[in-house]
């Protein structure tokens, strides 16, 4: 890459998906900052390769920012906050909108951002920790032509596939809205499917090998059923975050009177798993509210 492609980035966020996306920036030879409220990820990225600094001193000079925080409240302190970057950027620097947050927010700071010069791109992602860290994510983005040719750069680094999703924000979260009620669905599914099988004596290991090839999978089933069978619920996707997503799907349903009872009961499963003291495990020990109400003992339990 040379220098007149290499950009000055902002990665806010650096949790799983963030962390791996300010990575994969690195490996393409932009210059990458990175900030997130714990310490030692930045701390951590630092040591990487990541370009230090006072956030007060490098945003004038920054070409893009990419907000991969949890949800819109987080992404509103960002952009707008007290402390917010959206005044202290150049004109025309572009504003890279990550998390799954509602249509009207993605429309809504968009607008914002036009009135003081900046691009903004509606630009949900999926694909998980390891596609992040990859540079292989898939991406819903939806913006004004000039944000999509400003972002280009990031999206070059970052993702293996960009959905072009039209030519103002809004929709790149709405379609984040509808992946995110079949991924939730699917987990929670999963997890049923799983222990449904071990009460009548399947072992999850072969739940996994059978179905993996058989019309019931699914990416979610292939991707959280190992978790399971290991014991290990080291969060990759958290399941508080269900919380939040699947109430971001319930909310666009109820305001356009659209019934979504599928969704609504898989939340209620991340609910019931949050309740247990769960919320900040993998999301998928959801599993362990169908262990908790079957009476079974999932692997690495009671070991």
């Amino acid at each position: 890459m040379t220098d007149q492609s290499s950009m000055n980035i902002a990665v806010f966020g650096l949790g799983s998906m963030g962390y791996g996306m300010a990575q994969s920036l690195l490996r393409a030879g932009h210059t990458v900052h990175g900030f997130d409220v714990v310490p030692h990820q930045v701390a951590r990225f630092q040591d990487e390769g990541g370009a230090g600094g006072e956030l007060a001193d490098i945003a004038g000079g920054l070409d893009a920012v990419v907000v991969v925080v949890l949800n819109a409240g987080q992404t509103e302190e960002v952009l707008f906050g007290d402390d917010g970057i959206v005044p202290r950027l150049k004109d025309r620097a572009v504003i890279m909108s990550c998390a799954t947050v509602p249509p009207e927010f993605a429309m809504d700071a968009e607008a914002r951002c036009a009135a003081a010069g900046i691009h903004y791109l509606d630009a949900p992602i999926s694909g998980g920790s390891v596609k992040a860290a990859e540079g292989h994510l898939s991406v819903m983005a939806a913006g004004r032509p000039e944000a999509f040719a400003a972002a280009k750069p990031v999206l070059d680094a970052t993702a293996e596939t960009v959905f072009d999703m039209g030519d103002h924000a809004g929709p790149g979260s709405v379609m984040k809205s509808v992946n995110q009620l079949l991924a939730g669905v699917h987990i929670a599914t999963m997890a049923e499917a799983l222990t449904f099988g071990m009460q009548q004596g399947l072992a999850p290991d072969r739940f996994l090998e059978v179905i993996s090839k058989c019309a019931g999978t699914s990416w979610m089933l292939e991707n959280r059923a190992p978790h399971i069978i290991d014991g290990d619920y080291t969060p990759h996707s958290q399941v508080d975050i269900w919380l939040k997503d699947l109430g971001i799907v319930m909310d666009i349903a109820r305001s356009n009177k659209f019934s979504a009872p599928i969704a609504a009961a898989a939340l209620q499963q991340y609910v019931a798993a949050s309740g247990m003291g769960l919320g900040q495990e993998d999301d998928a020990a959801v599993a362990k509210v169908y262990a908790r109400n079957s009476g079974q003992q999932l692997p690495g339990e009671g070991s």
